[in-house]
């Protein structure tokens, strides 16, 4: 019997009765949605300085960039950055990513003035102490250490660099030990002073505040922000195509577990294809933590730790991707598995039941994903970020349930050819 998807309260979802918007004279987005059922508020915000600008000898720059913002300013030291944060039970962090750069805090409503204070000097004028940089340099080699030694991340790195030729996706966000070698002071310092600024920059603002309030504050801070250097976003080609199977192995010595990752390029946020492409994986290798995939190659066969599908969320065509950790001996059996469960995927529509079940999971899902301030933040970032509206969650029921397995089967056939695929391995 067939499930009917759950029913969402639309009244309770944000939309354009509560969700306030303005941007500033100077570019900057504000979006706010007051939540008084806290003391607390949750803040969240991107601007264009992500890896894609910059050069190719110094990957990991924008990560490296962000990671010291707040290790020193010109109004406050690291210690007095953190002192005062604590002193408030506040936080705040910032990370790069491949279109931007992103930061989120938390404090009580009292103390929004304070964490946007150290936001705006940490956006506005970081020193990148020597100390600091090479502290944030060392731990930056440690993780590609530990990434040199792990077999999904260095299956994923590979899948990347074969999907992704020629393409700008195809780099590593944290880069390679050599490039994090050759980023220099001046080289964060030039990277901020060029790239920061506040055309393209979105803050999202959930809490125990009114609108009036965070518009103000932000004007009165960062209002006056201006960086004339600041370069206009960049836009990513559409993905490369995969004419036939590609394969790479990359070897890791003395491992007890292989790992793979195969695929191809899918849909953009922004493309229509994109829920019905999310709708079809989450039956294909994700629902439950199973999906088609998982219940084939590791409950029944028994040849996997894990396996799943996904299709990522980005400004371009991310990737959509089935992942697998194996015992070494069975990964060619696993492989071979896996394809055959994208054949039957891609041959006829998925069942009613297996559609209804998606559904319901989708709209079952969404409540939780709002129910936290920080939830809300984010959200209200996603709708600015892809250009979905601000009646998107309101309309969010309605765009799952219009969805049939038809278009599924020609988006996922679109996307998903077995004969073209990405395939990268990592182990022993």
């Amino acid at each position: 019997m067939n499930k009917q998807p759950a029913s969402l309260n639309i009244e309770t979802l944000p939309g354009p009765q509560d969700i306030a918007r303005k941007e500033l004279e100077n570019g900057i987005v504000i979006l706010v949605r007051p939540n008084f059922n806290t003391l607390s508020v949750s803040l969240a915000g991107y601007l264009p300085a992500g890896s894609l600008y910059e050069p190719e000898e110094k990957l990991g720059l924008a990560d490296f960039t962000a990671s010291g913002l707040m290790r020193g300013t010109q109004q406050r030291s690291f210690q007095e950055i953190y002192n005062s944060l604590e002193s408030i039970g506040a936080s705040l962090r910032f990370s790069g990513g491949t279109h931007t750069s992103g930061f989120s805090g938390k404090a009580l409503a009292d103390d929004l003035d304070i964490l946007t204070e150290i936001l705006k000097q940490s956006l506005l004028n970081p020193t990148f102490p020597s100390q600091q940089v090479e502290r944030i340099r060392s731990q930056q080699l440690t993780g590609l250490d530990l990434r040199a030694q792990d077999t999904g991340d260095m299956a994923s790195l590979v899948f990347d660099q074969l999907a992704y030729q020629n393409h700008p996706y195809r780099h590593p966000g944290d880069g390679f030990p050599e490039t994090i070698a050759a980023i220099t002071r001046r080289d964060l310092l030039d990277f901020h002073s060029r790239q920061y600024g506040p055309r393209g920059m979105v803050i999202s603002v959930s809490g125990a505040v009114q609108p009036e309030r965070v518009f103000q504050l932000i004007e009165d801070t960062l209002g006056s922000w201006d960086n004339p250097d600041q370069p206009e976003e960049i836009t990513v080609p559409p993905a490369p195509d995969i004419s036939e199977t590609i394969k790479r192995h990359h070897t890791i010595p003395e491992k007890s577990q292989a790992d793979l990752v195969l695929g191809a390029p899918g849909p953009s946020r922004c493309s229509p294809d994109f829920i019905p492409a999310r709708l079809g994986n989450n039956i294909l290798g994700q629902f439950g933590m199973m999906g088609r995939i998982g219940d084939a190659v590791r409950s029944k066969a028994g040849l996997a730790y894990y396996a799943y599908s996904s299709v990522s969320s980005s400004i371009g065509p991310g990737p959509w991707t089935v992942s697998a950790g194996v015992n070494p001996a069975d990964l060619d059996r696993a492989l071979d598995l896996i394809i055959q469960e994208i054949e039957a995927y891609v041959s006829q529509p998925v069942t009613g039941e297996e559609l209804g079940n998606s559904k319901s999971s989708y709209i079952g899902k969404l409540p939780l994903a709002l129910e936290s301030n920080a939830g809300v933040a984010s959200a209200l970032l996603n709708l600015e970020r892809y250009g979905l509206g601000l009646d998107y969650y309101q309309n969010y029921q309605a765009m799952i349930n219009q969805v049939s397995a038809e278009e599924i089967l020609e988006v996922s056939r679109k996307y998903l050819d077995p004969d073209r695929l990405a395939v990268a391995t990592a182990g022993p």
